[in-house]
């Protein structure tokens, strides 16, 4: 369970680091996005908002639009930190999935955070009535199995911090939930004592009706609950018991293979370089995020020296902003190692976690048309056609007038293209030959082996331009956008209405903005989809 301090920061904190967290911290409940608003709710001056806000535009942290502060993507860096440390969702969210598979059902994995539950993964099953916790939400600890498990190793000052927390009935830490009428904290400590002798425990609709879960404790190698593994069913589904009954038996063999598991030490890695910050209104801060970003280098923690070097900070640098975060309760100090804690979710993780492809690309495609003043677009394979799913038109007169689920065959269209040449050699051949192309307008290519040699190009080139095949008049230049793997995923083109402008004039103008467009999609990919797959709608 981590701590939190109640006093005042000691004498070498980072003030601008703490006002900065504050702001995120804000900023991340979704209730607040104006200056204005985040000022009033954390206390601050609107001026020293303002500063904090455009520091974490520069770092790429939050998207100012208009009047309104909106997280990015790359704010999940700080909750991939602790989930790469923890080591939790990559060494045992396979065997969750598996055990998911295996039962059919929900199953989830959780930390403790104070007198909290945060949820690290998700192995969901697909029906109307199912599992909707994010990663990254906070449920308060006797509102569910997890927290009877983890309040077993509390000790009396936490559960006094508890008793206190429970007094007010209107309690709104925890966003997650609805307000609970008292009768889970009533509850809480009698099921805190049973689960310690029975080592498992069960959540009868505590959370809401009809939700009904067992967990059991997946111990540290120090012997305290280092998380729990729980199954999540419904009351159409079972009972509470019968799921303890159906469920315990396999729930506890695969509890034992994630403790052994978790028993082996990680091998060393080097803790890769996090961006040096510079050029920022409040350079402190920004410097404090790099050092939080760089705790999640390697499993299990990193050395001052480590993070230092990581960051590109001088020493006592790293070292005033550690003790910082230490003392927010973002950081924890084993011994000479440091590491994020599951408080770090608490920025922005759960309410960027869930973004599709799509809405990761819509700001990059805006931004885009914005510097070429033509209409731009995303789309991923579907059979053999490219299905749109994202699109930001240029405002013109005279436009390409396409809308999101839009289907063209793929082998007309410059993103069907890109697409298609990203798929392995058999298999964009069968493809076509399955597809049957036909003219379109009297430009378009219909030979497979024309076409076959054209996609073999564009692999080769990296983009594909394509005039007058798709639909008289209408010029187009698509690039692919990759995943983690480094496979294409999806593509992105920019359209326009075929002009006087030669096509390598053309390609010479809009190209090089259309590849740093797919890059930085590419970039926030990456970092979405570090612990879980990005969905595409």
């Amino acid at each position: 369970m981590t701590s939190s301090s109640t006093t005042a920061p000691p004498q070498e904190a980072v003030g601008p680091l703490i006002r900065g967290l504050a702001v995120l911290r804000s900023l991340s409940s979704g209730d607040q996005q104006r200056a204005g608003d985040l000022a009033r709710a954390t206390g601050l001056a609107r001026s020293t908002v303002d500063r904090i806000l455009a520091t974490l535009e520069n770092t790429g942290h939050v998207r100012l639009d208009g009047h309104e502060a909106v997280l990015a993507p790359r704010a999940m860096e700080f909750g991939n930190a602790y989930l790469t440390s923890c080591r939790l969702p990559d060494l045992l969210g396979p065997l969750a999935n598996r055990l998911a598979d295996a039962i059919d059902e929900s199953v989830s994995i959780s930390v403790p955070d104070l007198d909290g539950v945060r949820f690290v993964h998700q192995a969901p099953r697909r029906r109307a009535m199912s599992l909707t916790f994010r990663i990254g939400d906070l449920l308060p600890a006797e509102r569910g199995a997890p927290g009877a498990l983890f309040a077993a190793d509390w000790t009396e000052r936490e559960w006094d911090a508890w008793r206190r927390r429970t007094a007010d009935p209107n309690d709104a830490g925890f966003r997650s939930v609805p307000v609970d009428d008292g009768t889970a904290a009533a509850s809480f400590p009698d099921r805190v004592t049973e689960a310690r002798a029975a080592e498992f425990a069960v959540d009868n609709q505590l959370i809401e009706p009809a939700l009904i879960a067992v967990a059991a404790p997946l111990y540290a190698p120090d012997g305290t609950t280092a998380a729990a593994i729980s199954v999540v069913s419904h009351t159409s589904r079972h009972t509470a018991d019968s799921l303890a009954a159906t469920a315990l038996p396999v729930l506890r063999d695969t509890v034992v293979r994630m403790r052994d598991m978790l028993a082996v030490p990680p091998p060393p890695v080097e803790p890769e370089s996090v961006e040096r910050p510079e050029g920022n209104p409040v350079q402190s801060l920004a410097r404090g995020l790099a050092v939080l970003t760089a705790l999640g280098g390697s499993p299990g923690g990193l050395t001052l020296t480590a993070v230092a070097q990581a960051t590109g900070l001088p020493r006592a640098t790293a070292r005033r902003s550690l003790m910082t975060l230490e003392y927010l309760g973002y950081a924890l100090a084993d011994g000479r190692l440091f590491r994020p804690t599951p408080r770090v979710l608490g920025l922005g993780y759960a309410a960027l976690s869930q973004r599709t492809l799509s809405q990761i690309a819509e700001p990059h495609l805006a931004t885009l048309v914005g510097q070429v003043h033509e209409s731009a677009s995303m789309s991923v394979l579907a059979n053999t056609d490219i299905r749109y799913i994202a699109r930001v038109p240029t405002v013109r007169i005279m436009s390409v007038n396409i809308t999101v689920g839009t289907r063209f065959p793929a082998y007309a269209a410059s993103m069907g293209r890109v697409l298609l040449a990203g798929l392995p050699t058999e298999e964009r051949a069968a493809l076509l030959h399955r597809t049957k192309p036909v003219a379109l307008t009297n430009r378009t290519i219909t030979s497979q082996r024309q076409l076959l040699g054209i996609l073999a190009q564009v692999e080769h080139q990296g983009h594909a331009l394509v005039e007058d095949e798709l639909e008289e008049g209408l010029r187009s230049i698509a690039v692919p956008v990759r995943d983690l793997t480094g496979h294409v995923v999806a593509a992105i083109n920019v359209s326009s209405h075929t002009s006087p402008e030669p096509s390598a004039q053309a390609l010479a103008r809009l190209l090089p903005p259309l590849r740093a467009t797919a890059a930085a999609i590419e970039s926030d990919v990456r970092i979405v989809g570090r612990h879980q797959a990005v969905t595409t709608p």
